[in-house]
């Protein structure tokens, strides 16, 4: 038995029949050289045989009496591998956006929590053969960079792998009984009035330096929660999810950060802002002021963990820099609100939030989630946020699935009441796979926004190469970048 977080909690607080918090990826596989030809019932098998490597595919919650604490962790002592795994087919001809209305389909449910919460849908029909694999697991159990590992442990590095050795045999976990699970909350809970006043000091603190900061305007300062501007995609959300995919070269990527002395998450969000500016003012829609994008930051490898696949993120709040019309320039002004967002985040501490969450009632939570989807009270107020965008490190060598090459995999984030669009991007091989999450009352031409990808990748790209080429050498950032490669007659891109 094992209790989740407050942070892990809270996306299961936060859920309601509208606002689902699972995460989900659609990797796309070429089965050609498959050892023995492509059968699901292969895909099932090495699913079961890999269960044991994936914690979070072989337990299921229990639900505290009166909900005195959070949740807890048991061994499903009745698991069965057909409640999770499945098989669908694409509407033919299997292309990209046939498969995307397939995986908003799919994601458009939210998980059943009397069993393990995750689902595997085997999606046949694709096109050149190809068959898709799509992963859906709440966010109570993983992050991105949990989920990402997860993939790994689930897919192999070689075409023919042997099969993992099975687990260890275990006693089998009995099921905790209202009195344990009600004595273990009320201890836990005891000790919680000493740890929130410590905290409260030390976020006071926190926040003072902050303030401070910010007082300061030579400091570069992060975004700032309820400024952004109303889009058509800020109000209430209903259930129904869409989906749409996109796709750019990572070495590009990576050659405009060497160029611009900027980080690759600096440029994945530059290619957002281009893309969203691009797709509102198409519609005639683009605000005069910046839209505001909440990014989650892994805090995995700073804060200590209290079980390997829980969540151990918190969030900045970033410009896009979306009311500034030169690409460059708005890329500067993203490097320069990541970086005192990130300093910021610093100083509060990156286990502000998780720390917080711990006294996160079960009861208020929900109840105060549900009313606020009850009440449409997003579309009353001025939005908190106007999108999730985060960036997600994936693997740089080819992975495999029982034999099948791992093409292309499109990450898709939860979406939010008041925000009802999420970019996730993943980065594989040599590839930025861009997977696209609406909520369809919200975006309904969502295809249309993924469109404008390519081409504020390639505004960004060609604005990069003319400003290297007509500004003096040494000017613009690294000696290994695109500066000194055009002056050097190599044009890069």
């Amino acid at each position: 038995m094992e209790r989740l977080s407050g942070l892990d909690a809270t996306f299961l607080y936060f859920e309601t029949p509208v606002q689902h918090m699972h995460v989900s990826v659609a990797a796309v596989l070429d089965p050609t050289r498959m050892p023995g030809g492509y059968s699901f019932e292969k895909i099932q098998d090495l699913v079961a045989s890999r269960l044991h490597l994936l914690p979070p595919f072989h337990r299921r919650l229990v639900r505290v009496p009166f909900d005195l604490h959070h949740p807890v962790w048991i061994e499903e002592p009745d698991f069965d591998i057909i409640h999770h795994v499945r098989r669908i087919s694409c509407p033919a001809p299997g292309g990209a956006r046939e498969l995307a209305a397939v995986c908003g389909r799919i994601n458009s449910t939210p998980l059943d929590r009397s069993r393990p919460l995750w689902e595997a849908w085997v999606i046949e029909g694709l096109a050149d053969g190809r068959f898709a694999f799509l992963t859906k697991v709440h966010h109570c159990a993983v992050d991105g960079a949990s989920g990402a590992e997860l993939l790994v442990h689930l897919f192999s590095v070689e075409r023919d792998a042997p099969t993992p050795p099975p687990a260890p045999p275990a006693p089998a976990e009995p099921v905790p009984s209202e009195t344990e699970l009600v004595r273990h909350a009320v201890s836990s809970r005891l000790r919680q009035p000493l740890q929130m006043a410590q905290l409260a000091r030390r976020t006071v603190t926190a926040v003072a330096d902050v303030v401070r900061r910010r007082r300061d305007p030579a400091t570069a300062v992060g975004g700032t929660p309820l400024t952004a501007p109303r889009t058509r995609f800020n109000g209430a959300i209903t259930a129904r999810r869409s989906a749409a995919f996109a796709r750019v070269p990572l070495a590009e990527v990576k050659a405009i950060r060497r160029a611009t002395g900027v980080t690759v998450n600096d440029v994945v969000l530059a290619l957002c802002a281009g893309t969203l500016r691009r797709y509102l003012l198409g519609h005639g829609e683009l605000p005069a002021e910046s839209l505001l994008a909440v990014c989650p930051i892994s805090v995995r490898d700073t804060t200590p963990s209290t079980a390997p696949s829980s969540n151990r993120v918190s969030a900045m709040f970033t410009s896009l820099a979306t009311d500034i019309r030169d690409p460059l320039e708005r890329l500067r002004a993203i490097q320069s609100v990541t970086r005192g967002a990130k300093e910021e985040h610093n100083a509060i501490g990156a286990d502000m939030l998780q720390n917080w969450a711990e006294f996160a009632a079960p009861t208020t939570f929900s109840l105060a989630a549900r009313l606020y989807a009850r009440m449409k009270l997003a579309d009353r107020h001025r939005p908190v946020h106007n999108l999730v965008i985060s960036n997600v490190p994936g693997p740089p060598f080819p992975l495999y699935l029982a034999g099948a090459e791992l093409v292309a995999a499109y990450p898709m984030g939860p979406v939010f009441e008041g925000a009802g669009l999420n970019i996730t991007v993943l980065s594989y091989m040599g590839s930025l796979d861009f997977g696209f999450n609406a909520a369809a009352n919200a975006v309904p031409d969502l295809w249309e926004l993924a469109a404008c990808v390519e081409p504020a990748f390639e505004e960004l790209s060609q604005a990069t190469r003319a400003r290297a080429r007509f500004s003096p050498p040494g000017e613009f950032a690294s000696p290994s970048g695109i500066g000194r490669l055009a002056h050097d007659g190599v044009d890069l891109l």
